[in-house]
Order: structure tokens, then C-alpha cells, then sequence
């Protein structure tokens, strides 16, 4: 993304206030975030960035438009950074950051559940050869956890590929029949 400070200033400038509508988007998104174990304000950027115009926000703005504290901002824009949803940014002649959803976000964070599936696997087959001396019925809780991880492990990838070819795919129906 290519813009001069100039442009990226009368972007900025043309940001309203979030209407109800947004907010309570950017809410749902939250709470999305916290179902799955992260703090709500990580959602709250998030979902602001996945529908703010400019696609990019500053520190600033974010703290503005969520009403939060810039200390709050700073430690989720570094959440999103490290688990890979967001980046940051600078643009030419201007010293401030921007933050952004990171391209091909998603796919990475698939990746990153394939290393994670991995990783449960091996404790499981680990728990397995600790338990091999006991009997059966005791082994069920680590079987089902090996299974589980063993088949995602599989699979995960190979629906990861189809989804990159499904995108290298030109569209020619916007839309997806369910």
C-alpha cells in the first residue's frame, strides 16, 4: 500500500465516529474473541480494523474510536501481532504506526493449528507409553486425545491446500450455495 502522509491524513480525517450498527459489529467480534479464550479489547481491534475505512488505524485512532486506554491498545495490537492477525506499518513522511489485518491472516493461524495439532499428538502418545503398564480403561482419555489431533493433523492440510487453490481460482460466483 503505497499512500503519501497527505492521503493518509485526509483518510483519517474522513473517519466518522463508529454508528451504532459498527459498534455493534465490532461488540460481536469481541465477544467471538473472548469465546475462544482472548480478551474481549483484542476482538474490539480486530473487528474495527476488519471494517474501518481506512483499512489501516493508528494507536490513536484505535484508542479513540474503542474508547480505550492507550495502554490497552498497545498490549492488543501486540496480542494480534504475535498470533499473526494484524501488523504494523509505517507509511512515508509520517512517524506514527498503523495497524492492519495481515494478508493471508487466516491461512497462517491454519498453519499454525497444524503445529499445535502436532504437539498434542506427541503429549498424548508421551501419556500413552506412560500409562502402557495399566490398565485399558485407563488409557481411553489419551486415545481419543491422540485420535482427535492424529486425524486434524491429516486433514487440516490437505483442506488448507484446497482452500489456497479455491482462491487461486478466478470467481465466478460470488456467493456459496449451502
Amino acid at each position: 500500500m503505497n499512500i503519501s502522509a497527505n492521503q493518509a491524513s485526509e483518510l483519517s480525517a474522513q473517519q466518522e465516529y463508529p454508528s451504532f450498527e459498527q459498534r455493534h459489529y465490532v461488540e460481536d467480534v469481541s465477544v467471538l474473541f473472548e469465546m475462544v479464550g482472548l480478551p474481549r479489547m483484542a476482538g474490539r481491534i480486530f473487528g474495527w480494523l476488519l471494517i474501518s475505512e481506512p483499512p489501516y488505524q493508528s494507536h490513536s485512532e484505535l484508542a479513540e474510536v474503542l474508547q480505550a486506554s492507550k495502554g490497552s491498545i498497545s498490549t492488543m495490537t501486540r496480542l494480534l501481532m504475535q498470533i499473526g492477525l494484524i501488523e504494523r506499518f509505517s507509511l512515508p513522511g509520517q512517524r506514527r504506526d498503523y495497524f492492519r489485518i495481515k494478508p493471508d491472516s487466516w491461512s497462517e493461524m491454519m498453519r499454525q493449528r497444524i503445529v499445535q495439532n502436532t504437539a498434542f499428538r506427541e503429549i498424548a502418545e508421551r501419556g500413552l507409553k506412560l500409562l502402557q503398564d495399566t490398565p485399558a480403561h485407563l488409557h481411553q482419555r489419551l486415545e481419543e486425545m491422540r485420535d482427535i489431533h492424529a486425524f486434524c493433523e491429516r486433514e487440516l492440510p490437505v483442506l488448507l491446500e484446497r482452500w489456497e487453490q479455491e482462491r487461486r481460482q478466478p470467481q465466478t460466483n460470488s456467493q456459496v450455495s449451502l
